[in-house]
């Protein structure tokens, strides 16, 4: 499977094999996304052309990589990628799921709200911020872990760690300096990881991580 070519719904059908419901879903979410982009930054102005590419098919690789995750927790959703693109993507598995989208932006919360409601959607939105998602308890322990361009691998391992239990895994998506973001990260956390090629950014990774813990006498 490559997605390094995905610029139509028609595209993304084939390269994913899903559903034709799944993708008139995903239309909708791109029509409400350029309808809600004119007063909401909700993604970069300039990846909105490649919007399949940079976006849908950028969020839906993650779903290959833990085909039995029922509860996925996505840190500063923003417009919903990967976290709301994700659930679009499982609303049809046999097994109840549901992707928590926890986003600190009450505009875009409105956003996602819209999109999950009109989708049908399993996705609960969190209007707040993650630390305060972890100390209300308002999330539960995830069996994935997901994040797209919101911190560096060692913050990001900070704010996640809440949500992990021994089973979990993270799934963070990731740029050319991945591998510098683990070394860096290694100083503070001990961390089992896999790196996976992007499927469509030929400079991405996909970082798998599983039992992050903070070392002896690293600060938190």
């Amino acid at each position: 499977m490559s997605a390094s070519n995905v610029n139509s719904a028609a595209e993304f059908a084939r390269t994913f094999r899903v559903s034709h419901e799944t993708v008139e879903k995903l239309e909708l979410y791109e029509k409400l996304l350029m309808q809600w982009q004119k007063a909401v930054n909700l993604v970069a102005p300039k990846t909105i052309p490649q919007i399949w590419q940079r976006h849908f098919a950028d969020s839906a690789q993650l779903v290959a990589l833990a085909p039995g995750a029922r509860t996925w927790v996505d840190l500063g959703s923003g417009g919903g990628f990967p976290g709301l693109a994700i659930a679009i993507m499982i609303a049809n598995q046999k097994e109840c799921a549901c992707v928590h989208l926890v986003e600190s932006n009450a505009r875009k919360c409105a956003f996602l709200s819209e999109v999950a409601r009109r989708t049908g959607a399993p996705a609960r939105v969190h209007n707040m911020r993650i630390a305060d998602a972890a100390a209300l308890g308002a999330v539960p322990v995830a069996d994935v872990v997901t994040a797209r361009a919101l911190a560096s691998l060692d913050a990001l391992l900070e704010l996640a760690l809440p949500f992990f239990g021994n089973a979990s895994t993270g799934l963070f998506l990731k740029g050319r300096e991945a591998e510098v973001e683990i070394a860096d990260a290694q100083k503070r956390w001990a961390f089992e990881v896999k790196s996976h090629a992007s499927l469509s950014d030929s400079e991405g990774r996909i970082l798998e991580i599983g039992k992050p813990m903070l070392r002896q006498g690293g600060e938190q």
